[in-house]
């Protein structure tokens, strides 16, 4: 029996160095590019319902972190299914590695949100650029599967991220604050994998 446990460890073993050694394929272009949408929409509402976002932030807050889960719940689900067509024999390695990459900038996220809100609410008007901030380092740590031009995208929401908190209260709570880096951002990395993959069929 133990010459078994050794011999499955063994080859879940070799599976998981097998997909940190492969590209990750998992990630839809145009899913990627539905969501940097789904941020105009958002953007549009907000300027609609909330002309002084700064006196209501919990409507702010509902408005993207709704559209957070939206797009999240988009990306998910077309990642499982993709994963699933494309890594079919390692396709649970390839979304455990990808969950793996990103779970630690969400996590950070949603308790950076938590704090400032609750405890430090005059300080809630940073939250647009330290979540592009926090984005970003998402990003760099899925480098490393995905195409190395993806890191332009990551270099993209740190300058925003930067940028959106040098403008300042109160207009790092514009909707295009939101609206012009995430759009411009999915849209940059939904081109780049929609290139390298044309790319890899042409060198197939």
């Amino acid at each position: 029996m133990n010459d078994i446990d050794k011999a499955l460890g063994d080859i879940s073993s070799i599976r998981k160095q097998m997909a940190s050694a492969t590209e990750f394929r998992g990630y839809g272009p145009r899913t990627l590019a539905t969501t940097g949408v789904f941020a105009i929409l958002a953007a549009g509402l907000q300027r609609i319902s909330l002309p002084n976002p700064a006196d209501h932030v919990p409507a702010y807050l509902s408005i993207w972190i709704s559209t957070a889960v939206l797009s999240a719940a988009l990306t998910g689900t077309q990642m499982y299914t993709r994963t699933r067509r494309l890594h079919s024999t390692l396709s649970n390695e390839m979304l455990r590695m990808a969950v793996e990459q990103f779970l630690p900038s969400v996590a950070a996220g949603l308790l950076l949100t938590i704090v400032l809100v609750n405890y430090v609410p005059s300080a809630s008007w940073m939250l647009p650029g330290m979540w592009q901030i926090i984005f970003s380092l998402g990003i760099f740590s899925s480098c490393r599967f995905l195409p190395k031009q993806i890191i332009t995208a990551g270099v993209w929401y740190l300058l925003a991220g930067l940028s959106c908190i040098a403008i300042g209260s109160p207009r790092a709570l514009s909707p295009w604050a939101m609206a012009i880096p995430f759009a411009t951002g999915q849209s940059l990395v939904a081109a780049i994998l929609l290139l390298h993959s044309s790319e890899a069929e042409d060198d197939a």
